[in-house]
C-alpha cells in the first residue's frame, strides 16, 4: 500500500494516507503507550525561529530531534534555544522501534524543503502492512505561509533571474516598456473576453513586470529602489486615500468615495492644471475620455475646438461616449471584434 503523509486541517492529527495509528494492530498491552513520531514541517517563507507554539512543545518534549538537512535555516535557533538536534535521516523500521521501545518515545524529524518521502513512504508501508505495531504518527505544521507569501517566491526568483542570466541581467527599465505595454493590452483581453485562467495568465505576467522593473531599479547607481519601497510607496497611498476605511471620515456610496478620492489626490499633487498627470502617450479614445472626465468633474463648461474632419468626429464620440458614462476604448473594441467575427464568417 503505497502512501504518503498527508497534513490534517488540525495540527497534531495522526494519520498516513487514511491508515491511522488506530488502524494498525494494537501491542499486546492495548493501552501501554506507543510513543510518537512528529513530522514537523516550516516554512521557508517565514523568518527561521518563529515557530507554533505546538511546535516548540514537541521539539522540547521530545526524546529525539532528528534533521537530514544540516543546512537546515531552523538549526541555529534550536540550538540556540537548548534544543539539540541530530544530523541524519533514520529509517522508518529503526525510527518504529525507537518509539515504541521503553514504554514510548517521542522522535521529531524536522522535514526539509523536499520532504522526506523516503521515511514517509517507509512509514506508510509499515502502517498499512497490517503486521506491524505503530506509534502514534503526526503531521504538525510549525509555521503557515501567510496570504501573499508567494510573492516572496517572485522575488527571489527574479533577483537570481536578474544575476545569472544573460538576457535579463543586461535589461534596462527602457527596453522593457514595449513589454509592459503589451502584457497591459493581453490583461485587457483575458479581461473582456471573460477567460478566467488567460486572467489568471496574464495578471501574472503583468506583476513579472512590475517585479522585473523594481529588480532593475535596485541597481540603478544614482536613484536605486527596491520592490519593497514599490510596496511601500502604495500601501501608503491606498491608506492615505483612503480615510473611510484607515481614519475617521465616513463613505456610504461609491460617490463618496470617488470624492474622498479626487480630494486627497488634488491635495497631494497640488497641480495647476486638470489636464496634468495625464499621459498623452495612451490610446486616443481613452486620452480624450479622460481629459472629459478631468474637465467634468472640475465643473469646467468647455466647448470642443472646432475643426474639420474625422479627428473632430472622434474626439465629439469619445466626449459624449464619457458623459454617458460609457469607456469609448473599450466600446471600440468590442464593436471591432464584432467587426472581427464578420470578417471570418466572411472568410467562410
Amino acid at each position: 500500500m503505497a502512501a504518503h503523509l498527508r497534513r490534517y486541517p488540525g495540527a497534531g492529527v495522526s494519520y498516513v494516507s487514511g491508515v491511522t495509528a488506530a488502524d494498525s494492530p494494537a501491542p499486546a498491552d492495548a493501552t501501554a503507550p506507543t510513543g510518537r513520531i512528529v513530522l514537523l514541517t516550516t516554512s521557508h517563507r517565514v523568518a527561521p525561529g518563529l515557530l507554533s507554539w505546538p511546535a516548540w512543545q514537541a521539539l522540547r518534549g521530545a526524546d529525539r530531534v532528528l534533521s537530514g538537512d544540516p543546512d537546515h535555516s531552523q538549526l541555529p535557533y534550536l540550538r540556540e534555544a537548548g534544543v539539540e538536534v541530530e544530523p541524519g535521516s533514520p529509517a522508518a523500521r529503526e525510527l518504529v522501534d525507537y518509539c515504541l521501545a521503553e514504554g514510548g518515545r517521542t522522535a521529531v524529524v524536522i522535514t526539509s524543503a523536499e520532504g522526506e518521502s523516503e521515511l514517509t513512504d517507509g512509514l506508510a508501508r509499515l502502517a498499512g502492512s497490517g503486521r506491524a505495531a505503530m506509534p502514534d504518527l503526526e503531521l504538525l505544521p510549525g509555521s503557515y505561509d501567510l496570504p501573499g507569501a508567494r510573492l516572496l517566491d517572485l522575488v527571489q526568483v527574479m533577483d537570481r533571474i536578474r544575476a545569472e542570466c544573460p538576457w535579463s541581467g543586461t535589461r534596462t527599465n527602457e527596453e522593457l516598456v514595449k513589454y509592459g505595454i503589451e502584457e497591459a493590452y493581453e490583461l485587457v483581453e483575458a479581461i473582456e473576453e471573460g477567460d478566467r485562467e488567460a486572467l489568471l495568465e496574464e495578471l501574472g505576467d503583468v506583476l513579472l513586470q512590475v517585479v522585473f522593473h523594481a529588480r532593475i531599479a535596485q541597481d540603478d547607481p544614482e536613484h536605486p529602489f527596491s520592490i519593497d519601497d514599490v510596496a511601500g510607496g502604495i500601501v501608503d497611498k491606498l491608506i492615505h486615500r483612503h480615510p473611510h476605511v484607515f481614519g475617521d471620515e465616513s463613505a456610504e456610496t461609491a460617490e463618496d468615495v470617488r470624492r474622498h478620492w479626487l480630494r486627497t489626490k488634488a491635495a497631494e499633487k497640488r497641480r495647476d492644471s486638470v489636464t496634468e498627470g495625464v499621459p498623452l502617450a495612451q490610446p486616443s479614445l481613452a486620452l480624450t475620455a479622460k481629459l472629459a472626465f478631468r474637465a467634468r468633474t472640475a465643473g469646467l463648461d468647455v466647448a470642443l475646438p472646432d475643426g474639420a474632419g474625422i479627428g473632430y468626429e472622434l474626439l465629439a464620440l469619445a466626449v459624449r461616449a464619457e458623459a454617458d458614462g460609457v469607456d469609448p476604448e473599450a466600446a471600440l473594441r468590442a464593436a471591432a471584434r464584432a467587426y472581427r467575427d464578420a470578417i471570418r464568417a466572411a472568410e467562410g
